[in-house]
């Protein structure tokens, strides 16, 4: 691989709760088959979603609360305790510490919910919970992890001629060194990380309204999907892969094409 196309992990997130703030991280350890840890582990059902926790099977995102439709909820800041199972929340009102794996602390989230967005809400609000390591609340049956790639972002932002947040494509890894774009000719080549854990490139993202939500301020600002399809013919930006080999990423490790 030429030096030019060195890519680098310049960041890590994960988002515990669909549609919520993300979390920086500096280190993670993914298993082999499995999806990126914390990632989107409950979901806030939007009325009755017919999710069944006791056979999981992946649901559309307009049955939760996200930010393609619900862009208020980008003005909550939320943190999340993984040994307690203790979600924070601030930005509506007094801050709520609610332990989700509690009745007490799931109702005490649906609550600020209904009190937060109620426009938003076409039936009873509900906290639901992905059984552990057999489902998750990805937008993508199969987005175990996601890739977005800075200057394809960067592109972006020369297109409309402003600023745009990586953060708006609410991925779990954020790579550098790679020409825009090319991240979506890689499907089906593999990454390996220092720790010999390995990527495998599946599909590439197509990107929806949610990107058109500041993930500051909760202001619908742009029209990225538009946007890119007016440039390019397709609404694409980043990558989904697979853990063919699990192990351990961090923040400023190089990734190399294997395959």
């Amino acid at each position: 691989m030429a030096a030019s196309e060195t890519i680098r992990l310049a960041a890590l997130y994960r988002y515990p709760v669909k549609g919520l703030s993300p979390e920086p991280l500096e280190r993670a350890v993914l298993e082999t088959s499995g999806y990126f840890p914390g990632d989107r582990l409950y979901a806030i059902e939007n009325g009755p979603s017919g999710f069944d926790a006791t056979a999981p099977r992946h649901q559309p995102k307009t049955k939760y609360l996200m930010l393609m439709r619900d862009e208020a909820l980008a003005r909550l800041r939320t943190r999340y305790d993984d040994a307690s199972a203790t979600l924070t929340v601030e930005g509506a009102g007094e801050p709520l510490a609610a332990r989700l794996d509690t009745a007490e602390g799931r109702a005490a989230l649906e609550d600020l919910i209904r009190r937060f967005v109620p426009e938003a809400l076409r039936g009873e609000p509900r906290v639901l919970a992905a059984p552990a390591e057999r489902y998750r609340f990805t937008d993508s049956a199969t987005g175990y992890v996601s890739i977005i790639n800075r200057a394809s972002v960067q592109a972006v932002e020369a297109y409309l001629g402003v600023p745009v947040d990586p953060l708006r494509f609410r991925g779990n890894l954020l790579v550098e060194g790679l020409a825009p774009f090319a991240e979506l000719e890689m499907v089906g080549r593999v990454l390996e990380a220092p720790s010999g854990l390995r990527l495998k490139i599946t599909k590439r993202t197509v990107r929806c309204a949610a990107t058109n939500v500041d993930p500051d301020s909760g202001v619908r600002d742009l029209d990225i999907p538009w946007t890119l399809d007016a440039r390019l013919g397709h609404r694409d930006l980043g990558v989904y892969a697979e853990v063919i080999a699990g192990g351990a990423l961090a923040v400023g490790d190089f990734l190399e094409r294997v395959g």
